[in-house]
């Protein structure tokens, strides 16, 4: 029986749908969907780095003593069980996770580990761990934590058929267990993030649908009491004009133009209150969007709050600002992984307050390119309203940094002149 180097390293051998972070065909996200073949290959030359883990078989054949039929033997039984790992990570990351055909794979390579640890020896007893981290992935949740402690258990019957010592049974079972157990929390923890991906999907949908229905509710206030006043007018003016009434008519007349003129000022106000974005809506879309380009939005509860002293016109362009901010981080943040929005109030030099939107991402930083048009635009939406636009590199030269700064001045005057006299 071939002696088996030890101890054998405790690292997970595998995590089938646990990719890496950037962007590309280089790296995806936990249970994010492969695009593409060129991902596919890019996965599955991942995945192979595992089976470095392997080289103990390998070794058994090269060296341990078995005769030409054993060695073709065990040669051919070793590829079917790296092609059944390799097909079960591309299956399982083209075809739905319902495709029962997953079922069988694993169960062919429980079968190859038993049959070759106990026909070549307890250096083919390392298959156990490669097995154990696909049961964790093809099973359910609440049944997946089960199927590794069976794989880990029908591990020890094996490894006390073969005669492994104490040392070998250590090195074999504990990565075996441990190495399920983790696959089965990674499952978890993608679950997870799908729920939050759909959560969040879901609160960008309602708070669309709310500023739809606020935009109803808004129209439907100002036309209809409108309308209805240029209806009765309307008849007024035709009494008046039967009756040969004409100064009473032209005054009907001249009241239905101003009513229509002020109810064209009261819908293009409730149009514009619509099209302008908020902090709330703009955070949700912004979490979903660097979600997809797996970055990590960091923001405080109170930045889609607001700033209670904000008007609309000042909190649209911080929300203009936050909108582009994103878009440019997802479009130029190369090796950006994570992403800090803060809202906060400052005091100028001559005393003058503002509200500071601040953005800052990890990325590359903006190098020695100048502000594109979206910067440039935005800068100019700001001024509108009194504010500035303030960009550059982040924190030690890292990442890059934009502040949307609008003043306060401009709400307290509107403040005071809504103040009943």
């Amino acid at each position: 029986m071939a002696t088996m180097p030890k101890p054998i390293p405790s690292h997970r051998p595998v995590e089938h749908g646990e990719e890496g972070r950037g962007g590309g065909a280089f790296a995806t996200m936990p249970g994010a969907p492969v695009d593409g073949r060129r991902q596919l290959v890019v996965k599955l030359s991942w995945m192979s780095l595992w089976m470095v883990y392997l080289v103990y078989p390998v070794q058994d054949l090269v060296r341990g003593g078995h005769g030409t039929a054993a060695v073709v033997a065990g040669s051919v039984a070793l590829a079917a069980f790296v092609t059944s790992y390799l097909a079960l990570v591309a299956i399982r990351t083209t075809k739905p996770d319902e495709w029962s055909g997953k079922y069988g794979v694993v169960a062919a390579m429980l079968v190859i580990a038993v049959v070759t640890s106990i026909t070549l020896g307890q250096a083919w007893l390392t298959l156990f761990t490669y097995a154990s981290v696909c049961v964790a992935v093809v099973l359910p949740t609440p049944l997946a934590l089960r199927g590794v402690a069976g794989v880990t258990v029908l591990a020890l019957v094996i490894a006390l058929l073969t005669h492994a010592d104490g040392d070998t049974l250590f090195a074999i079972l504990l990565p075996c267990f441990l190495s399920g157990l983790a696959m089965t929390g990674l499952q978890r923890l993608v679950s997870t993030m799908k729920e939050l991906r759909e959560a969040r999907a879901t609160v960008a949908h309602l708070a669309a649908s709310e500023e739809r229905l606020r935009l109803a509710r808004d129209l439907h206030d100002l036309l209809g009491h409108s309308l209805s006043l240029i209806t009765i007018k309307s008849e007024l003016a035709g009494r008046f004009m039967d009756q040969d009434k004409q100064e009473e008519a032209r005054t009907q007349v001249a009241d239905i133009e101003k009513v229509a003129r002020q109810s064209l000022i009261d819908v293009r106000e409730a149009v514009s209150g619509f099209r302008r974005p908020t902090l709330a809506v703009e955070l949700a879309a912004a979490r979903t969007a660097l979600a997809t380009s797996q970055i990590t939005l960091e923001a405080a509860p109170a930045v889609a709050e607001g700033h209670p002293a904000l008007g609309a016109e000042e909190a649209g362009a911080l929300a203009w600002a936050l909108r582009e901010s994103v878009t440019n981080i997802v479009r130029h943040g190369a090796g950006a992984s994570r992403c800090t929005v803060t809202l906060d109030e400052v005091w100028e030099g001559d005393g003058e307050r503002f509200v500071v939107l601040e953005i800052t991402d990890d990325g590359r930083g903006p190098g020695k390119s100048g502000p594109g048009n979206g910067l440039s635009g935005l800068g100019e939406r700001l001024q509108l309203v009194g504010g500035r636009l303030e960009s550059g590199a982040g924190e030690r030269g890292r990442g890059f940094r934009l502040r949307a700064l609008v003043p306060l001045r401009t709400v307290a005057a509107g403040t005071a002149d809504s103040l009943p006299k």
